[in-house]
């Protein structure tokens, strides 16, 4: 039987706020942003929506406020966007990689102060806001390589003179719609790549990291107005759900990318497929670790652990299920306690914090709702299961369950650090637990097994986007395609063929031989 530990085991930690305000006003001085900011670009700044406060979830004050984008400011925003994807698309790719190249450099010399302010305004802890923004930096390395290899093919044509060949082109105004949990490299991924493809990009960052979406605008604006570009090529139009929902249905978005709940994602589909649009869908996940009774258990704990408390469970990849072979089920959950036992929780900047805050005191509530169904579903709490209401932010610990596969609290994804753990008997039973839920993003299993491996990865393995070996569910790397099956949406973004969404395909057939032959031997005359 295991033991809920007493709250005074689990080590927290809380910090002054007036560190906080000296922390934030050095961050946002040396990303160009004040207590008051500008959330519209579309070659020069305004802005004539509502204005929306950000929060530091970790102490409650307010960091800064933006002034976000109204029906008009978006209208006039895409009427820019539409011009610049006009100029931007007759540059060279190659030229384009260079442009998205200086971009890197800018972001690099930003790095730390980016990576702060992402750990203020969206909670992570700062070496995750730190990597978050090297994230976007790498990928935009790739990008640079990319704008390069945007290769079509030759394709044999049957008629004798005649060339056919398969060539790519710009879709024209891509449409960026991310969340609060990684508000600078979901931009990246898609910004990045589209712009070497040669579209223009409008942005609409979470309302809740609306600085964060300011102070990157910022940075590759100057980039593009130093190099006599128009700055709406990488427009932002900051704005709530009435900006998102007039940008999935306008025309003169060519292909909307959005980032988010399945629920919404759904919404965002069905408008865009309305009017014949292209849509890239990035929505939930409830991915599964299995360990089978061969696994490295030191691996697999220490696996386990980041995938299921790194930013605060808050990843779209985290791991909230973890399937155990009863063989090594009691061990493994012992050891996975002691784990836990060990995470410090607090100011996301001090150093040897392990879990900072949730984002909001809605999720919150939604984590103590989750906690509360696991028990009225028969399940039990194995590790933590309180939120920390005695702290300032939005703080809570780190919860193990023990409860049935099938509970329906298992099958909702929950955005916070819950974790539910299964026993299982049979490996087949384990891959039926892992695709049995509606949601395919991502996906690992421990062992040592080739076999076991092999039939993982295959047709009868498991129907996720990201099936993993030996490694956690989440950080993964950017140049594999990034994505999900069935509700996680089908889009891919980041490495591989992902580049092809961002552009048209085009099939183009030259007769150079001064004759007419038609394809299949039709005879027309």
């Amino acid at each position: 039987m295991f033991v809920q530990p007493s709250a005074r085991l689990l080590r927290t930690r809380a910090f002054s706020t007036s560190a906080a305000r000296r922390t934030t006003s050095v961050t946002l001085k040396a990303l160009g942003l004040d207590a008051y900011n500008l959330g519209v670009y579309n070659g020069a700044w305004g802005g004539n929506g509502t204005i929306v406060e950000s929060v530091n979830p970790a102490t409650g004050e307010v960091i800064g406020a933006v002034q976000q984008a109204n029906l008009s400011d978006l209208n006039q925003t895409l009427d820019n966007a539409s011009q610049a994807a006009k100029i931007w698309r007759s540059v060279p790719a190659p030229k384009r990689g260079e442009i998205v190249r200086q971009m890197r450099n800018a972001l690099f010399a930003k790095i730390e102060p980016l990576g702060k302010l992402v750990a203020l305004e969206m909670g992570k802890i700062l070496p995750e806001g730190i990597g978050e923004v090297q994230e976007y930096i790498d990928i935009a390395d790739y990008a640079v390589g990319l704008s390069r290899m945007l290769n079509g093919q030759v394709v044999p044509s049957e008629r004798a003179g005649h060339m056919m060949m398969e060539v790519w082109n710009p879709v024209g105004v891509v449409g960026v719609i991310s969340a609060f949990n990684f508000p600078v490299a979901v931009y990246g991924w898609n910004s990045a790549i589209s712009m070497v493809c040669g579209n223009s990009v409008v942005w609409k960052g979470a309302p809740t990291t609306a600085l964060t979406s300011v102070a990157v605008t910022k940075i590759l604006a100057e980039v593009l107005e130093t190099n006599n570009l128009p700055g709406a090529i990488c427009s932002l139009a900051s704005g709530g759900a009435e900006i998102g929902n007039a940008i999935a249905h306008d025309k003169r978005v060519n292909l909307v990318s959005f980032t988010g709940s399945t629920n919404t994602g759904r919404k965002v589909a069905l408008a865009v497929q309305a009017r014949f649009g292209k849509s890239l869908l990035e929505l939930g996940g409830n991915n599964a670790i299995i360990v089978h009774n061969d696994a490295d258990i030191d691996l697999a704990v220490r696996s386990v652990l980041f995938a299921a408390v790194g930013t605060a469970g808050q990843r779209c990849t985290t791991t909230r299920r973890l399937f155990l072979h009863a063989d090594i089920h009691d061990t493994f959950i012992e050891r996975l306690i002691k784990a836990y036992e060990q995470i410090k929780i607090g100011n996301p900047l001090e150093s040897g914090i392990l879990c900072g805050p949730l984002h909001t005191k809605q999720s919150v509530r939604a984590f103590e709702q989750g906690v509360e169904d696991v028990k009225a579903q028969g399940g039990k709490i194995l590790h933590g299961g309180n939120a920390l209401h005695h702290l300032v932010g939005n703080f809570v610990e780190p919860t193990i369950t023990s409860i049935a596969h099938d509970a329906p609290v298992v099958h909702r994804e929950i955005f916070a650090p819950i974790l539910h753990t299964i026993k299982y008997d049979d490996i087949s039973e384990a891959v039926a637990w892992n695709n049995e839920v509606g949601q395919g993003l991502s996906s690992s299993l421990f062992t040592t097994s080739p076999e076991k491996m092999f039939n993982w990865i295959g047709p009868e393995g498991s129907d996720c986007g990201i099936v993993n070996v030996n490694i956690p569910t989440n950080g993964a790397e950017i140049g594999g395609a990034f994505g999900g099956e069935k509700e996680t949406g089908g889009g891919r973004e980041s490495g591989s063929t992902a580049w092809q969404q961002y552009m048209r395909r085009q099939t183009c057939t030259i007769n150079y031989s001064g004759m007419l032959p038609l394809a299949q031997g039709i005879k027309f005359e």
